[in-house]
């Protein structure tokens, strides 16, 4: 099997991230346009964040602080938020042709005091064979130290980036890659990390904002894989393999 090219969409651009539950349809719809081209070019996964869908009720069952049977529903509800808008992704990138088949983690992956120990890379392989392209998003997933957990797509990214031996990896974001004082830095490494004000979310984010994003593609950086993050509209270039400007996040 070819290397697989990995893309993140952020939970900022396939939903309102300042209205509960509300999916950006119309956005989805862009980034499915400019995908789909590349469909079938080379094995494809695509990942995306819960942004407004699934961080507010995590929050509101506690889910981050861990899960007995007090705040199992949470589960549920959780997972269900979340679903519904990797329904709609789904969705757009069949209507544009793209053979798009969700992945619930959920359902295939398992968790270890907050960090991933499974994530269906059997599946993922055995899908890609067949030319299709697994969808996997930010989920609720079962974990043997707190019940349960919240595994961020920014999380998945890198541990399937890994496992699957993935040498492009790509974060689209609603501005033009990681700012400082409102300009696009161009690289971020271990050396520098300490240097920039990361910041966070101005919005209910329960996975660490963008300082979470950069610790765990520093942790890929660690495993020899450069990472790359990068304005929405910029994703055609960057599976063209074209200038698409961003952050290059390496070792």
């Amino acid at each position: 099997m070819n290397e697989p090219v990995i893309i993140k969409l952020g939970g900022s651009i396939v939903t309102k991230k300042s209205e509960d539950g509300v999916v950006d349809s119309a956005k989805i719809k862009l980034l499915a346009e400019q995908i789909a081209p590349f469909a079938g070019k080379f094995p494809l996964i695509i990942v995306h964040g819960a942004g407004s869908c699934g961080h507010p009720e995590a929050k509101a069952y506690d889910i981050p602080g861990g899960v007995t049977k007090a705040n199992a529903a949470g589960i549920f509800v959780t997972h269900t938020a979340v679903s519904r808008l990797n329904r709609s992704v789904v969705a757009s990138l069949r209507e544009a042709g793209m053979e798009a088949v969700s992945l619930h983690p959920f359902g295939c992956c398992l968790a270890e005091n907050g960090r991933l120990v499974s994530a269906g890379v059997s599946q993922i392989k055995e899908m890609l064979s067949l030319s299709l392209i697994p969808v996997l998003h930010g989920d609720v997933v079962m974990d043997t130290k707190r019940g349960a957990c919240i595994i961020s797509g920014d999380q998945i990214v890198p541990y399937l980036a890994v496992k699957l031996g993935a040498k492009r990896v790509g974060i689209a974001t609603d501005v033009g890659g990681v700012l400082e004082n409102g300009e696009v830095i161009p690289e971020i490494n271990r050396k520098n990390v300490g240097e920039i004000d990361l910041g966070g979310s101005s919005s209910t984010d329960i996975t660490g904002g963008m300082r979470g994003k950069i610790d765990e593609l520093l942790l890929l950086a660690d495993e020899g894989i450069d990472s790359h993050i990068f304005a929405a509209n910029r994703v055609a270039d960057f599976l063209l393999g074209k200038n698409y400007g961003g952050t290059l996040v390496r070792k």
